[in-house]
């Protein structure tokens, strides 16, 4: 079984920065790609950011997050700077599955960190 514990959530200013990390333990075959996924309220989970053979950002965040990989630790990080309001959701690490790639709702999911963003 795979496990994905986030961290790093919180509260921040508009225009600041938070670095959201995930440890991965589980199947080796789920780690060939990482990425990170936020539901905000009364809205569908999207994917915003994948590391796999290259890194893809959805339009929403690109140029303002950065993810990266230490693949010795099976850990992927998430760093989000120029933080707007619309950036508050509850935020998912994620791998691929035997039935599910990376993004899709039989993928693996870990339970989530709330990032919310106000003044």
């Amino acid at each position: 079984q795979v496990q994905l514990v986030e961290s790093g959530g919180g509260l921040v200013q508009p225009g600041g920065s938070l670095r959201l990390s995930c440890a991965a333990s589980g199947s080796i075959f789920s780690f060939s790609a990482m990425g990170w996924g936020r539901q905000a309220p009364g809205k569908q989970r999207e994917l915003v950011a994948a590391s796999g053979g290259s890194t893809n950002y959805a339009d929403s965040v690109k140029g303002r997050f950065t993810i990266s990989r230490d693949n010795a630790k099976n850990t992927v990080y998430l760093q989000m700077n120029n933080l707007k309001p619309e950036d508050t959701a509850v935020y998912y690490c994620n791998v691929p599955s035997p039935t599910g790639s990376l993004g899709k709702p039989n993928s693996y999911w870990g339970r989530g960190t709330q990032v919310t963003v106000s003044s």
